[in-house]
């Protein structure tokens, strides 16, 4: 008598692979490739003299105001020995066009603007610096941080900007307290930007599996505290925001350190809808320019991808300063990890 064909265990097997199949597709869906498949930009670094070349100054910030780019140290009286009050530092648009024209440029020099910060040292505890600056005309914009540990706080505070750079002058009369959206030790809103009248904060830590509905925080142009509306995940950290040739769009820094291993993510979706690029592709850091989209009903990623800078062989750079330079490029600087670096970013 022939045997009935048992057709169960080919179905079984078939079953198997077809999982093992899928699987393997989902998985190169989600988890992307160390191959380079993304360009990367060149830092072009530009020379600095004086204070601000000091790694001491620790660079938060830059913002335009009109053609001046002005700079911001976290400890803006660094060089007074963190006494009494300190100084922004400004560049001119041509000094930077001039150097980077040049074939031999000489350092730039970035000049000091008298800043009456002192008193609000002494009005908020645990004190730790500024973060940001923006301008809506004469009228600048900074945010501070402070906090001890995990208790962590940021703050407001405006003020003028005289036009021929003879001081600004904040009104510490006026210190507002931005809620901060997590309690996570050393983080803050780090970044400003203007649109219309509004001022809007971001926070520095946006990751999907850390901050799952982040939202920027909007306020008048008095700091009276108007809302909030959303903003995407992005991994990492968010270190400073600068406005884009669109009123409506702008670009932030976009950093991670591997040393901060609680910020590492399972999947950073950017990367794996644009690639890696070659540096990256061999390095945990990553550095990065990321543009958005501003609307009144929330913040989104613009459909660009983002602009990798090209890794250094071993140390990692904690870009805090960002500003477009026309349609030319970016400039960037570092705080004091592993120097105080200004450098241009050429546009793609």
């Amino acid at each position: 008598m022939r045997r009935k064909f048992d057709a169960r265990p080919w179905l079984i097997l078939i079953l198997v692979v077809g999982f093992i199949l899928l699987g393997a597709l989902l998985g190169d869906m989600l988890i992307p490739k160390g191959e380079a498949t993304a360009n990367e930009q060149p830092v072009i670094p530009i020379a600095l003299a004086g204070p601000v070349a000091d790694g001491g100054a620790e660079v938060s910030g830059l913002a335009w105001y009109g053609d001046t780019l002005i700079i911001l140290p976290q400890y803006p009286n660094f060089t007074e020995n963190y006494h009494g009050d300190g100084f922004l530092y400004a560049l001119s648009k041509a000094e930077i066009l001039a150097y980077l024209d040049s074939p031999n440029p000489a350092p730039l020099s970035p000049r000091p603007i008298p800043l009456n910060d002192a008193p609000l040292r002494g009005m908020i505890e645990h004190y730790q610096g500024f973060e940001a600056i923006a301008f809506s005309g004469d009228r600048v914009f900074l945010s501070i941080e402070a906090g001890d540990g995990n208790d962590m706080r940021g703050y407001l505070v405006a003020g003028r900007i005289q036009p021929d750079l003879g001081a600004v002058t904040l009104d510490v009369d006026r210190l507002v307290e931005n809620p901060l959206q997590m309690e996570r030790g050393n983080k803050s809103d780090e970044a400003l930007l203007v649109v219309g009248d509004r001022l809007l904060t971001f926070y520095e830590v946006n990751g999907a599996g850390l901050n799952p509905h982040p939202v920027a925080r909007v306020f008048d142009l008095d700091l009276y505290l108007v809302g909030t509306i959303s903003f995407p995940n992005v991994e990492y950290r968010v270190t400073d925001a600068a406005p884009g040739a669109d009123a409506a769009d702008f670009w932030v820094v976009n950093y991670f350190f591997p040393g901060d291993v609680d910020l590492k993510p399972a999947l950073d979706l950017l990367f794996q809808k644009y690639g890696l690029g070659p540096t990256h592709s061999r390095n945990e850091t990553v550095e990065r320019l990321v543009e958005m989209r501003y609307s009144p009903g929330g913040i989104t990623l613009a459909d660009t991808p983002p602009v990798l800078l090209k890794l250094l062989p071993v140390v990692s750079r904690n870009w805090e300063g960002l500003a477009l330079l026309d349609e030319r490029g970016f400039l960037l600087m570092t705080d004091k990890f592993p120097e105080t670096i200004f450098g241009f970013v050429p546009m793609p």
